[in-house]
């Protein structure tokens, strides 16, 4: 039993002694509840007070548990409202599902299963408050961050060293595995630098032939190769007065490396083919999910280049390294895909989350968000169940979906059904 306030509950329902059962048990249980005989004393009552969660009869003369279940969404979107139906209108109840309302129970109920249901609409309402809160300091403290999310140790400490590195003109070298969101990060860093008005410049460096790639990079003067009809200026002309972002640095060929290091060192280039030196003031971020000191030691990366580039270094954490995120994380992407496709209040079962913790995500954050958009996607109502988790993630071995041993004796329909 809960000794201390777990929120605040609206129970409407027509019928006094319903009203008196949910009120005893909730109160026991340690939530505040505020009752209500109609649909309208309860909008009054959510007008007038914040609640956490509602729980509404379907069937009520007047204003009827649909009509109130639209109301009290404008009032407050966030609100978990529970629908309560006899068993003759379950039909109507999953219509409610439909148009946003978080479960539904059916009359006569067991109060383990109210109170289950009950603490699932709470910690849905409070994931939704901490995301918000969340996103509110990371703009008010960190300014903007792109859609990076995370409240865990280690992005805290990322977010901290983006904010210290961010007004310096120092080159940074954004470390870790494919798919943590590096990109993302050293779009922060640019957002929160001086040079946040000027072009943001992305070079994908393993895309490219290394003749190719330096024209890309630094322009061409025309007649410098075949087909080079006209000159042409390169991403570093581009990213004047900007950050320009190397993914995947390793990937950049010897040669160019060569030519990326006087970029650093001087602050100039000079064109594929031209002779003409041209300055340029630019922020050199970089990103690898490759070991630069080992590739060092083989002759595959320059060692003066990985000292210049290794002035600032932010190492991300893989997603099975900070699992308090995933909740977050769903979140935001179940609300990113839920506007992009037209479905409201999308959420997941606490089966379907617990099995998304229980992962280890080698694909890290950019994996979870495919996993989050197909189940979006393939949804048939606002609830999200493991039968929409792929089975590779599924397939868990650590995760145990519960499971039910028939006795030897057998058992009865009847006992099914009344346990």
């Amino acid at each position: 039993m809960a000794t201390s306030r777990n929120g605040t509950i609206l129970v409407v329902d027509d019928e006094e002694i319903m009203r008196e059962i949910l009120e005893t048990l909730l109160t026991r249980e340690g939530y505040d509840v505020r009752l209500a005989s109609s649909g309208a004393e309860g909008l009054e009552l959510a007008r007038a007070l914040p609640f956490d969660a509602a729980i509404v009869d379907i069937m009520m003369p007047g204003i009827n548990g649909i009509e109130t279940l639209d109301e009290l969404k404008r009032i407050d979107e966030d609100l978990a409202v529970i629908i309560l139906t006899a068993y003759a209108s379950v039909e109507s109840a999953i219509s409610a599902m439909k148009a946003g309302a978080f479960d539904y129970i059916t009359k006569p109920f067991k109060n383990d299963e109210v109170l289950v249901v009950v603490r699932n609409a709470m910690e849905r309402r409070r994931l939704v408050h901490e995301n918000r809160s969340l996103r509110q300091n990371i703009q008010e403290r960190y300014h903007k961050f792109a859609n990076i999310i995370g409240k865990s140790p280690r992005m805290r400490q990322v977010f901290d060293l983006i904010i210290q590195a961010a007004p310096s003109r120092s080159t940074i070298l954004i470390q870790g595995e494919s798919g943590t969101g590096k990109e993302l990060v050293a779009r922060a860093i640019h957002a929160n630098s001086s040079r946040s008005e000027r072009s943001f410049i992305t070079v994908n460096s393993g895309n490219l032939p290394p003749d190719l790639l330096e024209s890309t990079l630094f322009g061409h003067v025309k007649g410098a190769f075949t087909g080079a009809v006209y000159p042409k200026k390169g991403m570093f002309d581009l990213a004047d007065k900007g950050s320009i972002f190397f993914d995947e640095i390793g990937n950049v060929p010897l040669e160019t490396q060569a030519k990326l290091l006087r970029v650093i060192q001087e602050r100039d280039f000079m064109r594929l083919g031209g002779m003409e030196t041209i300055k340029v003031d630019v922020r050199i971020i970089a990103a690898t999910n490759v070991d630069l000191r080992q590739m060092m030691e083989e002759g595959k990366f320059r060692e003066d280049l990985f000292y210049r580039l290794h002035v600032i270094s932010i190492q991300l954490p893989p997603l099975r390294d900070r699992k308090d995120d995933i909740p977050l994380l769903v979140h935001h992407f179940l609300e990113k895909y839920g506007e992009e496709n037209r479905k409201r209040d999308l959420e997941l079962t606490p089966e379907a989350l617990d099995l998304l913790t229980e992962y280890d995500w080698p694909g890290n954050v950019r994996e979870l968000e495919n996993v989050i958009e197909r189940a979006v996607v393939l949804s048939a109502g606002p609830r999200i169940g493991v039968e929409l988790i792929p089975d590779h993630v599924r397939k868990t071995p650590n995760f145990q979906m519960p499971q039910f041993v028939v006795p030897p004796e057998g058992i009865s329909f009847k006992d099914v059904i009344t346990d």
